[in-house]
């Protein structure tokens, strides 16, 4: 009899430090952050363009860099962010650019017959966001919507044509915008964000066709990655 007493005590005493350990609260990370890392997939679409200027191809946009997460609310649902990347942007249409008297002169023909005519600019970005979203500790799942404002340095640019007229490559174009900026937004579930840039001032800052200035600017659309 002190046997099966002794091992009811030794049941109810066990179950009582398990069910301890189990109603033990969980300890929350108060200081988690979230979105570190940035990966943008996205074309361009043209905009203000001068008359009879066609995107033949599509114009891919690439886009990598990181954003410091800084949340400004208990429930760390709303925060800013700031940070840095790069971009590479291609542009496939049919602007043409040529030389005379070693002056960049530009033109719209859908004359012309040529394989490759682009423009591949590669920026510096300083993006700079505010964000929103329904994020936990421990979940990765979560709906967003970020916005923000991007500011963009050229540090390299080159025009590159092949054709029947020949080959023609333009290194560090003078006439473009050294500095490009535009408002943007990235919304969406988890892995999947719908990214989309409007630019609020022209590729070219003194680039004209006829006498009339090419006021060109870029709206993108796609796909924004984000990685702790």
């Amino acid at each position: 009899m002190r046997f099966y007493l002794s091992l009811v005590i030794f049941l109810i005493s066990f179950c009582v430090v398990a069910q301890e350990q189990t109603v033990k609260p969980q300890v929350v990370d108060s200081l988690y952050r979230e979105d570190q890392f940035y990966l943008n997939l996205s074309f361009s679409n043209l905009q203000k363009s001068p008359a009879g200027l066609k995107q033949n191809k599509i114009s891919p946009m690439i886009s990598f860099g990181f954003l410091r997460d800084m949340p400004i609310n208990k429930n760390r649902t709303w925060a800013f962010a700031a940070g840095f990347g790069y971009t590479i942007n291609i542009i496939n249409d049919n602007l043409f650019l040529g030389y005379n008297n070693e002056n960049i002169v530009y033109q719209v023909n859908s004359q012309v017959s040529y394989e490759k005519n682009k423009m591949t600019l590669q920026y510096l970005d300083l993006p700079i966001e505010i964000r929103w979203r329904t994020s936990t500790f421990d979940s990765h799942e979560f709906w967003r919507i970020y916005t923000g404002f991007k500011f963009s340095y050229l540090i390299n640019s080159h025009y590159d044509f092949v054709g029947a007229d020949g080959v023609l490559n333009i290194r560090g174009n003078s006439d473009m915008n050294k500095v490009q900026y535009g408002v943007y937004t990235a919304m969406g579930r988890n892995t999947w964000n719908l990214y989309v840039y409007y630019g609020l001032n022209p590729i070219f800052k003194s680039a004209s066709i006829d006498q009339q200035p090419i006021k060109m600017t870029t709206f993108n659309m796609g796909l924004q990655f984000y990685i702790l």
